[in-house]
């Protein structure tokens, strides 16, 4: 009599489905049976046997040693190999039908004896099962001569891991069995990169048995599950006859340096309810999603004719620009680049959308501008198609410059390049006021100056992340900021109209100091001002050397809308004055892995003079004294920012005076890279780290200088 496993699930998750159709249909075996089947499951090292299979009269040679203390002993011959399964019941006692007994490799007075070998390997120290499901002995001997019996086996490796093999013995039974096997397996992903999805692979599971095999749920499980996932399955819930065939397909994303092993599991109704494939991964550390700074360089002036045509952009229009393979950028392996984009003369209030090369123009602004104005932004973007970029203009006529200063990896072919870096957010700081510090800095002057963070992660930092204000100049021009090595760059970073408040994101190389009285390297870096004005410089982060403990990696993303206060998406209506909104950052763009949202943040047609001040919710952190964006009254002004999310996946943005309506693009997320990060992992998920863990400014002073 048959006896069948309830289903463990008849669902999977994950949307995607294989195309396939079941195999042809092979002739099941007919009873009586003499078959022996092994399905290696998800087993590690091979012991005692390295593959499936279906042992009968038609494939191999058989045999069949029962004797009085009814030990079953079955030998499958095919050439000069052989498998060897030996069973036998507690001492003292005979196989009694329809009853499992526990099992080891030599029995005792409670447990069977069960041992499996196949061409001298064997192994000791087993655990298992066996049970019957059918008993016929002669009636003048009272040896066994029927016999049907499944079973289950594990034997530690040397890792001390181990899975389940399983199987079913038939011995002149009629009883019906139920096995499918699945190939390949193991399956093996090779080396692969910590924390990046593999190509997935395809196992495919052939009905084997004499009766048709229901399957229901796919699912991961072994020592390391975390690493693996299904993204599809067209088994789940399907009736497979002798011989048809479906087909699971498993990807990795390593969480863990080193050897990963899981286990595919596919819920069944064989006498185990479980089919098993193992799952393997090596995993290393690479570089994508790392940051590696360049020289700034210049790629686009419209007013030149560099990288586009010499013209403005009109209205509706786009140009396509090259960014790959230029500018100290590689040709290829780089996912997303950092721009600072400025637009000068416009002829019509305005906005700018810079995004893939190839991809539809997402509803999103890279920098928003009103007429005649002279300013710049921070724009950080996913290369497009050939490594380009489409720079679209909404309104009027406008020249557009484009400098680059920094890329992100997209793959480990850059890693010949050496470590890059990984980004580090603190709670926002200001370093330095000249109108509190010193007074505007005069035009052809520069301001230098360290940024401590103490003697533990000082010595780390490659470059900071920073906003920076040009406040009231006297003269239209602009700030450029550098390491403070050499001349001043030909790019720039802020681009000021006379009398505005105008800020930029900049991300900053900088250069390391010895600091002899504290007895550690430091880092500085400077700003130049063209023209006299005051300059203001708040801290939001630094790019570490990629060794720091919990330093995040980029994913690029295209331009998506998250906040656009006049349609109540994010934020419901414009912000008033002293007023402080949360928003909730979309499920599908973040994980429990993500920290940041790269934005461009704008400021819609203000009331008032006013400032924007953006900080991460439910830390517990107050309304920092810094600034993300400094619209003035009735100008649509927009700002790059690097939006810390807490523990609730929210951030906390502030209005000073009148109302103003805000919009909100994201263009990536920043995560915790599981290679650096100092919490405990113990799967997937990793702890955010708190404030009090971030670097914090123990000492910025600055001084003024003139340049040359």
């Amino acid at each position: 009599m048959r006896k069948f496993r309830t289903l463990l699930g008849v669902t999977v998750a994950g949307a995607c489905v294989l195309a396939g159709l079941p195999g042809v249909a092979l002739a099941a075996p007919t009873a009586p049976f003499k078959v022996l089947t092994v399905d290696v499951g998800d087993q590690t090292g091979g012991y005692p046997i390295d593959k499936s299979g279906v042992y009968d009269t038609g494939n191999s040679t058989l045999s069949l040693t029962p004797d009085a203390l009814d030990r079953v002993t079955v030998y499958a011959y095919q050439g000069s190999s052989y498998v060897n399964l030996r069973a036998v019941p507690p001492t003292g006692q005979k196989w009694i039908e329809g009853q499992t007994y526990r099992a080891t490799d030599l029995g005792d007075d409670t447990t069977a004896g069960l041992s499996l070998a196949s061409d001298g390997r064997g192994c000791g120290n087993i655990t298992g099962s066996i049970t019957v499901r059918e008993v016929g002995r002669n009636p003048e001997t009272d040896l066994v001569e029927k016999f049907a019996a499944s079973y289950e086996y594990s034997c530690p490796n040397i890792a001390n891991k181990s899975g389940v093999v399983s199987g079913e013995l038939r011995w002149d039974s009629s009883v019906d069995y139920v096995v499918a096997h699945g190939a390949p397996n193991p399956v093996s992903f090779g080396y692969q990169e910590l924390a990046v999805d593999s190509p997935a692979k395809t196992v495919t599971f052939t009905s084997v048995g004499s009766a048709p095999i229901t399957f229901g749920a796919a699912s991961i499980a072994g020592p390391t599950p975390d690493s693996f996932r299904v993204t599809g399955s067209n088994c789940t819930g399907r009736t497979l006859a002798p011989g048809e065939t479906c087909t699971v397909s498993v990807m990795t994303r390593p969480v863990k340096e080193g050897v990963q092993i899981g286990s595919l599991l596919l819920a069944d109704d064989s006498s185990t309810g479980t089919r098993r494939v193992q799952l393997s991964v090596e995993a290393f550390r690479g570089v994508t999603g790392m940051y590696y700074p360049v020289s700034p360089a210049r790629l686009m002036d419209t007013r030149s004719g560099l990288g586009a045509p010499k013209a403005k952009i009109g209205p509706g229009r786009k140009v396509d620009l090259q960014v790959a393979g230029r500018g100290g950028v590689p040709s290829s392996g780089v996912s997303s680049v950092v721009l600072n984009v400025t637009v000068t003369g416009p002829t019509a209030s305005s906005f700018l959308t810079v995004y893939p090369a190839g991809e539809s123009r997402p509803n999103a602004s890279s920098i928003n501008f009103p007429k005649y104005w002279l300013g710049s932004n921070n724009v950080t973007v996913k290369l497009g198609s050939g490594g380009k970029v489409s720079i679209y203009n909404r309104n009027g006529y406008t020249d557009v410059v484009v400098d680059v200063v920094g890329f992100y990896a997209g793959n480990n072919s850059i890693s010949s390049r050496g470590w890059g870096s990984q980004y580090q957010w603190a709670v926002p700081t200001r370093l330095w006021d000249s109108r509190t510090d010193g007074g505007a800095v005069p035009a052809g002057y520069y301001t230098d100056g360290p940024v401590d963070f103490g003697r533990d992660f000082s010595p780390h930092v490659q470059a900071v992340v920073v906003n920076i204000t040009a406040v009231s100049p006297k003269k239209a021009g602009f700030l450029t900021a550098w390491d403070g090595l050499g001349n001043v760059p030909t790019s720039s970073t802020v681009n000021y109209g006379a009398g505005k408040v105008v800020p930029n994101l900049a991300v900053v190389k900088v250069r390391q100091e010895w600091n002899s009285s504290k007895g550690y390297y430091v880092p500085w870096f400077a700003i130049y001002t063209s023209q006299t004005s005051n300059i203001v410089i708040d801290l939001v982060g630094v790019m570490d050397d990629g060794v720091v403990a919990d330093g995040l990696r980029f994913k690029p993303l295209t331009p998506t809308r998250i906040v656009d206060s006049r349609i109540n998406q994010g934020i419901s209506g414009a912000l008033g004055p002293g007023s402080e909104r949360k928003v909730t950052a979309p499920a599908n763009l973040v994980t429990d892995a993500t920290e940041v949202l790269a934005m461009n943040v704008t400021a819609v047609s203000p009331t008032n003079n006013t400032v924007i001040t953006v900080w991460p919710a439910d830390y517990g952190i107050n309304k920092p004294s810094t600034s993300n964006l400094n619209p003035a009254a009735g100008q649509i002004v927009s700002n790059a920012v690097m939006g810390v999310i807490g523990p609730q996946d929210a951030f906390n943005v502030h209005n000073l005076s009148g109302s103003t309506d805000l919009v909100a693009d994201v263009v990536g997320t920043f995560w915790l890279y599981p290679g650096t990060a100092s919490a405990a992992t113990t799967g997937a998920t990793l702890t955010r780290a708190r404030p009090t863990e971030r670097p914090e400014v123990v000492d910025s002073t600055h001084r003024v200088t003139r340049r040359g």
